[in-house]
């Protein structure tokens, strides 16, 4: 377990206006708050850092202030199965506290990362006392369930280039539907792992997709015309229409 070092009062407050951000500590009082900042650490890492492995005893739940990090399991024929990719705001590995304090999956930054690191003891502590955090665990997990549901159905009923199509409308900001440059957060065959895809496939898709939609495509860079254009595509195939605000 890493020593732990006493804040500053910037960097207790950053940790409570994170904190608060997230769907986990939503409405909680001040004072849990600031138990929790307390106790917490606040780290980078460069891209590649393994966070943790999955069975790793679990001291820590985390949240990404900046950066990308990558949810996934490792087959017993070596395959990597990649299970999300976590942005800033997002908390992951809280669900240890009911998996007996072990990680359910590894963790590894795709890009470089600052994150701030909770004791899972406290959590499990304020979930045995406080009803709201209780309620707000309950929440979020139904989220992700949900949001785990939808890809199944995408995978069973959406075309590859219809599965790209969902991810760029996700990527789109709010409010503007034409001519939108969109720079892809991560690698191509990273997107290709956590759409299901194998990378020779994920690029005959976006070749379709191109021809389908009319996006133009250089590196990384992806410049879409039309949104109508994507969601005529891709939502007919979805239960739900755009704008849905699921998680990548």
């Amino acid at each position: 377990m890493l020593a732990h070092t006493q804040l500053s009062i910037d960097t207790r407050q950053n940790i409570i206006s994170i904190l608060r951000s997230t769907p986990l500590f939503k409405e909680m009082p001040e004072n849990v708050l600031v138990h929790f900042a307390d106790k917490a650490q606040t780290n980078t890492a460069p891209k590649g850092k393994v966070l943790f492995l999955q069975g790793d005893s679990a001291e820590w739940f985390y949240i990404v202030e900046r950066g990308w990090v990558k949810l996934f399991r490792d087959t017993l024929d070596g395959t990597q199965a990649v299970l999300d990719i976590v942005n800033a705001g997002v908390i992951f590995g809280e669900d240890s506290v009911f998996s007996e304090q072990t990680y359910t999956c590894s963790a590894e930054c795709v890009e470089d990362c600052t994150y701030i690191m909770c004791p899972t003891s406290l959590l499990q502590f304020y979930l045995e006392k406080n009803q709201q955090i209780a309620f707000n665990m309950m929440r979020t997990m139904s989220q992700r369930q949900n949001i785990q549901s939808r890809e199944i159905e995408h995978l069973n009923v959406q075309t590859a280039q219809q599965r790209i199509g969902c991810l760029l409308l996700r990527l789109c900001p709010p409010q503007q539907t034409e001519n939108i440059v969109l720079n892809l957060p991560y690698d191509k065959n990273l997107i290709a792992a956590r759409l299901g895809m194998k990378p020779e496939t994920f690029s005959r898709a976006l070749a379709k997709l191109r021809e389908s939609t009319g996006i133009e495509i250089t590196g990384s860079k992806v410049m879409i015309p039309s949104i109508q254009r994507i969601t005529d595509f891709t939502c007919s195939h979805c239960s739900q229409s755009f704008d849905c605000k699921t998680v990548m």
